[in-house]
């Protein structure tokens, strides 16, 4: 990998219920208090998978399943999208990491079209790897009665787990979602779960979370 730039991402297995750590959180998902969170799901960053095999292709199908899940339920969906040709000043420091970023508006920037958002859902502009900066997802949430949050998307050990991370620190409880998710490797992923589970969230399978929720 590069210094700069998303690396090519080889097929692996996503995690099971029986490989979850055990967390060190107590917390249960309640239907009345959780709110969904796509995390970066857009064209641009699910480029580097090949999208017919694991991760992404499965965890686009449980991303899926848990949309559909949470919308008959009437629970809040959020979503996050990083805008094409940032200002170098407003990229900050995520330039020196990882380049300029999306450039193409069509190529680069819509979320896939089998996750698209629908009526009633929420579109935050993506500025850093945590979903909380520079935005009013918090707020949201509150107004909204909601405080926990359940995590899906990429990448698993950066913005998600960042995430992850703001929202613990914020006393909203995230519930991690380690089959829709995905990461530039099984490694990768798997030290997000341990480190979430250890310190800050519930890692969860979708299974679970829709058993949670009905």
């Amino acid at each position: 990998m590069t210094s700069k730039g998303l690396p090519k991402i080889a097929s692996y297995t996503l995690p099971t219920e029986s490989e979850l750590p055990v967390p060190r959180a107590p917390w249960k998902l309640d239907k009345r208090r959780a709110a969904l969170l796509v995390h970066d799901m857009q064209r641009y960053f699910v480029r580097p998978f090949d999208i017919v095999e694991a991760p992404i292709a499965p965890a686009i199908a449980n991303i899926v399943r848990l949309l559909d899940t949470c919308r008959l339920a009437g629970i809040p969906v959020f979503y996050t999208a990083q805008t094409v040709n940032q200002d170098r000043r407003d990229r900050g420091l995520q330039a020196d990491l990882w380049g300029s970023g999306m450039s193409d508006p069509a190529e680069h920037q819509p979320i896939l079209t089998e996750l698209r958002p629908a009526e009633g859902d929420f579109v935050l502009v993506k500025h850093r790897y945590s979903a909380f900066q520079r935005s009013n997802l918090e707020t949201l949430l509150r107004v909204r009665g909601r405080d926990q949050l359940i995590i899906a998307g990429i990448y698993a050990h950066i913005g998600c787990l960042m995430t992850a991370g703001e929202a613990f620190m914020r006393d909203i409880e995230p519930f991690f979602v380690a089959d829709a998710l995905a990461d530039f490797s099984r490694e990768k992923h798997d030290m997000a779960v341990a480190y979430v589970a250890a310190t800050c969230a519930v890692p969860m399978t979708t299974d679970q979370v829709i058993g949670a929720l009905a």
